[in-house]
């Protein structure tokens, strides 16, 4: 059965579904593997190295013969209308696919009949571990925001003994302490800050302090949610909430915010009074931007500048800003979903394994999670 990959479409997405170091993990299973040619580029995977590795490497003016004849399409983001039009019926597909945001590509590939994957929908469950991208690219994300803050900070992270004086360290806040808020923490630990978090799950306390870090503890009720998530917060709970972290924002140079609930827009954590004592050249770098923003104010891929010179960076397109390793690990991702559905070089979805059925959104012309 053939496997292609298409080079990604979507502006500012550089990452790649398929880095060829892990090709042959497919070519032993009994699969071939074609790629678009300039595909890998940007993660440093150049179409010399996909050919050593085994896979075919074909132009842009192939893109259509080769999508037409793919038994397997693996990509980043969702395929464009266009492309899953070109699908025959019975074609796999695994990519992100949010039903929130990606309705018309679910709706084309139910049409033509293509089994599509959605990498948001693979259960947190140990055994899928391996295949869970969003924890992979969160982690990716975390990393990034950190080294942002720090860059845009006018202060060191660290504590400094000079000549010229003691260099006291920046005060680092983080929102949310998640797989991304987790690689936050570390990383802004790493480049010597102090470094607080909250969550309002309390079962992150001893995962933010064994990283040296300070967890914040208000009075309000837990949001503990299914398979690790938060679930989302009633309003009152929210006002009170932005009420109790407004000082721990005060007396930081560096917030970093990190929260979503899957599926629905980012939950409002700051707001303009919360962040207008901030000192001045503080610094607030929101993940969330692209879905709807933790934080007043933030725009997806600009940097605001508000009262007291506070810049807000919004984030956009964040794990593909590295694109090196988020593809190294999506695409480990991927083919361990892939291998779980492949046979001596057969690929037979069993809708019987729970990952299988969680992540699967059309099979057989039909929407199988409803419009």
């Amino acid at each position: 059965m053939r496997v292609v990959v298409p080079a990604e479409s979507k502006a500012g997405e550089k990452r790649v579904a398929l880095v060829p170091d892990i090709i042959s993990k497919l070519t032993r299973a009994g699969l071939s593997v074609a790629i678009q040619s300039g595909a890998g580029a940007h993660a440093g995977a150049t179409d010399d190295s996909y050919r050593s590795s085994g896979a075919e490497v074909f132009g842009e003016s192939q893109l259509t013969s080769e999508l037409g004849s793919a038994d397997v399409v693996l990509s980043v983001q969702p395929l464009s209308t266009n492309a899953a039009q070109q699908l025959k019926s019975g074609a796999i597909t695994i990519s992100f696919l949010s039903p929130t945001t990606s309705q018309d590509s679910i709706d084309a590939l139910a049409k033509v009949g293509a089994t599509a994957f959605s990498l948001e929908a693979v259960p947190r469950i140990s055994r899928a571990q391996s295949m869970d991208a969003l924890t992979s690219q969160a982690l990716c994300a975390g990393y990034r925001a950190a080294l942002v803050a720090a860059e845009l900070s006018p202060r060191f992270f660290p504590l400094l003994m000079t000549a010229a004086g003691t260099v006291t360290p920046a005060n680092v806040l983080i929102l949310g302490a998640g797989v991304a808020g987790l690689q936050a923490i570390a990383t802004a630990r790493r480049l010597g800050a102090v470094v607080s978090a909250y969550d309002v799950r309390p079962s992150s306390a001893d995962e933010v302090k064994s990283m040296g870090a300070t967890f914040i503890e208000l009075e309000l009720e837990a949001l503990e949610g299914a398979g690790g998530y938060a679930r989302e917060m009633t309003e009152e709970r929210a006002a009170r909430q932005r009420e109790l972290l407004t000082p721990y924002i005060s007396k930081s140079h560096v917030l970093i915010t990190t929260a979503a609930v899957p599926g629905r827009p980012a939950p409002r954590l700051v707001t303009k009074e919360m962040y207008q004592s901030m000192a001045e050249g503080s610094v607030i770098v929101d993940l969330a931007a692209e879905s709807g923003g933790n934080v007043e104010g933030s725009k997806p891929g600009e940097i605001v500048t508000v009262g007291n010179g506070i810049k807000i960076w919004g984030g956009k397109d964040v794990p593909s800003q590295l694109p090196f390793h988020a593809s190294y690990l999506y695409s480990r991702n991927v083919v361990n979903l892939l291998l779980l559905m492949t046979k001596e070089g057969v690929v037979t979805p069993d809708f019987a394994d729970e990952i299988i059925d969680a992540a699967a959104l059309t099979h057989g012309g039909q929407n199988r999670k409803g419009a």
